[in-house]
C-alpha cells in the first residue's frame, strides 16, 4: 500500500490539505474526523483523483475510549502506520481571561492537548513494533508568544510544543521521529470557528496581507517526511512573509 499516513482533523483546513498533498505523493491514508459524511466524500474523492487507498475513522479525539476503540480495531494491513499527523485542534473565542467562556477553555484543552495525547498513545504501539515512525504535531506561533486575549489557546499550543519535546526524548529508544510545526496566520476555517461564525471578524484577521494557505503548511509537513532515516526536523516555525511573529504583521 505504500507509506501509510494517519491524519486527525482531516476534513478541513491543514488536515484536508495534508490529505491531498500526501495522496498526490502516493501515500495511503487513514483519515479521522467527527463528520462521517465528510470523511466518506473525501475518501471517494481522493481514491478517484489519486488512485490511493483510504481508510476512514470517525471519532472525536476528545473522547479517550472512542480513540482507543477505533485505533485498536484497525485492520492488520492498516496498522503499519509510518506517519501520524496530529492536526485536530481549534481556537474558540478571543476574550480577556476574566471574561472568557470556560466551556471554550475545556474544548480547546481537550482537543488540542488531550486529543493529541490520546491518539499518539493509541498509535505508538504500532510504530514501536516496527521500530520506526514519524509523528508530526501541529502547533502554532501562539505556542511561542502569548498575546492579548489568547490565554488558554496559547497555553494549549505551548503544551503541544512541550509535549513534542518530551516525546522526542522518550521515543529515542524506539527510533521514532517527532516534528512540531508552528504555523503563523493561515487562512482556513480557523478564524470562522474562533469567532463562532462571525464572518466580518474572521475576514478582518487577514485584511491587508497575504497569509499562509493550508497547502503551504501541508507541503512543509510532507517535506519533513522525505528526509533520510537518520535526519529529523525537530521543529519549524513558518509564517507568511508579511508576518514576523505573533505580534508583528505588516498590513500594506
Amino acid at each position: 500500500m505504500g507509506k501509510i499516513v494517519f491524519i486527525t482533523g482531516a476534513t478541513s483546513g491543514f488536515g484536508k490539505a495534508c490529505a491531498e498533498v500526501f495522496a498526490s505523493n502516493n501515500c495511503s491514508l487513514i483519515l479521522n474526523g467527527r463528520r462521517i459524511d465528510r470523511l466518506k466524500e473525501m475518501k471517494h474523492e481522493l481514491e478517484v483523483r489519486f488512485k490511493v487507498n483510504v481508510h476512514i475513522l470517525a471519532f472525536d479525539v476528545q473522547q479517550k475510549k472512542a480513540v482507543f476503540d477505533a485505533i485498536n480495531t484497525l485492520p492488520g494491513e492498516w496498522q503499519e502506520i509510518d506517519v501520524l499527523i496530529n492536526n485536530a485542534g481549534l481556537a474558540l473565542g478571543r476574550d480577556y481571561f476574566d471574561e472568557a467562556d470556560m466551556d471554550d477553555w475545556d474544548t480547546m484543552l481537550n482537543t488540542n492537548v488531550k486529543g493529541l495525547l490520546y491518539v499518539s498513545r493509541a498509535v505508538l504501539p504500532f510504530m514501536i513494533h516496527q521500530k520506526k515512525g514519524h509523528i508530526i504535531n501541529i502547533g502554532s506561533t501562539a505556542g511561542k508568544e502569548v498575546y492579548e486575549k489568547g490565554n488558554v489557546y496559547c497555553a494549549s499550543k505551548a503544551a503541544v510544543d512541550s509535549v513534542s519535546k518530551a516525546m522526542r526524548i522518550d521515543l529515542l529508544q524506539h527510533q521514532i521521529k517527532v516534528t512540531v510545526l508552528h504555523p503563523g496566520a493561515a487562512e482556513t476555517e480557523f478564524s470562522m470557528i474562533r469567532f463562532k461564525g462571525d464572518q466580518q471578524k474572521a475576514a478582518a484577521v487577514y485584511d491587508g496581507y497575504k497569509p499562509l494557505t493550508a497547502k503551504d503548511v501541508a507541503e512543509v509537513a510532507y517535506y519533513t517526511t522525505t528526509l533520510p532515516a537518520h535526519v529529523c526536523i525537530n521543529e519549524l516555525v513558518l509564517t507568511c512573509t508579511a508576518q514576523a511573529n505573533s505580534f508583528y504583521t505588516y498590513k500594506g
